[in-house]
């Protein structure tokens, strides 16, 4: 099986993609262990300010310690010389918030699995032209589920994830799924400000455990 395709079947068989960053080491190790505990098997973290890629590399050296069979990516990648060093250190996957057609190349050439930020057909048609067969939907709050319902039927061989305005509740949870989404990307609306602030994982161990339990149960 390839790469690409082992990370889309844990992406898939989860229906979340948890995202975050903390500037602080500790927190981004903390908060990885406790999802793991939760249950998930891939992670995005954000490449977002200086603090990042040093991060990355220490959660890279955690998971090959402690949690096998977890996957690592890395979110908001833009060029190719982020793509190029987050691989280098590790990544199992990248996401980008737009479609940067270099990274998708990189990408497709090496079987590394991509997910680029889509918010039009245009993009959408553009990333599948690309080779890429799993799209997020970005920002899934602007954009909504009725859009999802809309271009489901033109693109039946993509995958779709929405990021942003996802919430935590079964009632938001289940109008993506329903709409036709394979996965949902969550970020603050799972892993809070206020609960990283607050140092409290076991909170975010139960929320993380409640929503996978939630989307078990909309998809049954």
């Amino acid at each position: 099986m390839s790469k690409t395709q082992q990370v889309t079947d844990v992406i898939v068989k989860q229906g979340i993609l948890p995202l975050y960053f903390n500037k602080s080491e500790e927190v981004s190790l903390e908060v990885l262990r406790a999802i793991y505990r939760a249950g998930i098997q891939a992670v995005e973290y954000t490449n977002r300010g200086e603090a990042a890629l040093a991060n990355f590399t220490k959660m890279v050296a955690l998971r090959n310690a402690e949690m096998p069979g977890l996957l690592l990516g890395v979110g908001t990648i833009k060029n190719s010389s982020q793509a190029t060093d987050y691989l280098a250190a590790g990544a199992d996957f990248l996401v980008s918030p737009g479609f940067v057609p270099d990274v998708a190349a990189h990408c497709q050439a090496n079987d590394v699995f991509y997910a680029p930020g889509c918010m039009t057909p245009t993009d959408i048609i553009a990333a599948e032209n690309a080779g890429i067969r799993f799209i997020k939907l970005f920002p899934g709050n602007i954009l909504g589920t009725e859009f999802m319902a809309t271009i489901r039927d033109i693109f039946p061989q993509l995958l779709f994830m929405p990021t942003g305005g996802v919430d935590a509740t079964r009632e938001s949870i289940e109008s993506w799924f329903k709409a036709g989404v394979c996965a949902v990307g969550m970020g603050s609306k799972l892993i809070s400000k206020k609960l990283m602030e607050a140092q409290d994982y076991a909170a975010m161990e139960k929320e993380t455990k409640k929503v996978l339990e939630v989307i078990a149960s909309v998809r049954k």
